[in-house]
């Protein structure tokens, strides 16, 4: 079933949230950026950009939060089934980030069932660009978050051999072939209107 919820923090809602997220030159491995002025913004686990306004990553810590507010974030994905943290939540509420729950279980066993319907539901919010900037996580940002990831690709006609390589950068040796016989399997017919590739960048300048 899938969770969403409404983090507002009592700011106008209908004001955009920003003209465009700052831009870091970081490494999305981990490691820490100081900014010029000596602010420090580390990104969390597996941190990479998916398309303009959609990130992807592991899930961040109260480490990682001065550096998701330089993504302006409208809306997070958390594909855990397990409660969000409540540091987390203060974090969501104080920055008027939503937050969209589609609980699928990390299962370590080879050909789990991999359920369709939320990943179909986790798709839809993630093309929404009403959603954007947004970002998508589990807990590792590996299996759960590259299926979705990948049949985001596969909507956007990517050939199959994209959709694995890009999925086994962020699995490595954890790469599994459960996620993708499930993301080769995927009918993304439904999705047949999204383009290759998409931007919000219009959006962001309409509200500037």
């Amino acid at each position: 079933m899938m969770m969403k919820f409404n983090a507002d923090n009592g700011s106008n809602r209908n004001q955009c949230r920003a003209a465009v997220p700052r831009q870091l030159q970081v490494s999305f491995r981990g490691e820490s950026y100081v900014e010029a002025g000596g602010a420090v913004f580390t990104p969390p686990l597996n941190f990479a950009m998916v398309e303009c306004g959609i990130y992807r990553s592991g899930f961040p810590d109260s480490d990682n939060f001065s550096f998701l507010e330089t993504l302006n974030l409208r809306s997070i994905i958390y594909l855990c089934p397990e409660p969000y943290p409540d540091a987390n939540v203060e974090f969501l509420k104080a920055n008027g980030i939503q937050l969209f729950q589609f609980g699928i279980e990390g299962c370590k066993e080879p050909f789990v069932n991999i359920p369709e319907e939320k990943i179909r539901e986790a798709l839809k919010v993630a093309i929404d660009v009403k959603n954007h900037p947004l970002l998508i996580h589990c807990k590792r940002g590996k299996h759960r978050t590259g299926c979705l990831v990948g049949c985001l690709r596969k909507s956007q006609r990517w050939c199959l051999t994209s959709v694995f390589d890009e999925y086994q950068r962020f699995a490595a040796a954890k790469a599994r072939l459960s996620d993708q016989r499930f993301m080769e399997m995927f009918d993304a017919s439904s999705f047949k209107n999204l383009p290759k590739s998409f931007s919000v960048s219009k959006r962001y300048k309409e509200c500037a």
